[in-house]
């Protein structure tokens, strides 16, 4: 079922979101001061290609103070435009009953796009 929900997935709009993903990982990584945020989006990109079976946990000791700061600065100027981004297509997609399975892809996205620092992503187990 997970893969039947991810190729729909990359059917219906996620090959886009993970392209858009990964076009500004590397307009991120062109300059050193934007390589960390970089690495972020492009984890974010894996992430939206592949949502189905998929989750977030976070990393213990993961750059501690310096986490916490690169999420500060990557809310005030990323993460809360994409996270709304990912909200409204997930309201929109809970309009249709068809489309609630997508629309908490939608939501998962939008949680770890607040705060991608000291966060990796694992498949599921089971």
């Amino acid at each position: 079922m997970k893969i039947l929900g991810n190729i729909i997935w990359i059917l219906c709009g996620g090959f886009a979101i993970a392209m858009e993903y990964f076009v500004s990982s590397i307009a991120l990584m062109v300059t050193i001061i934007g390589i960390p945020f970089g690495l972020q989006t492009l984890k974010l990109g894996v992430f939206a290609l592949w949502p189905f079976g998929s989750h977030t946990v976070r990393t213990e000791m993961a750059g501690g103070c310096l986490s916490t700061l690169m999420n500060l600065i990557w809310v005030v100027f990323f993460g809360i435009w994409i996270a709304l981004t990912h909200v409204g297509f997930g309201l929109l997609l809970f309009i249709t009953i068809i489309g609630i399975p997508w629309g908490k892809q939608h939501f998962k996205l939008a949680g770890i796009a607040l705060a991608p620092f000291g966060r990796t992503v694992e498949p599921l187990l089971g």
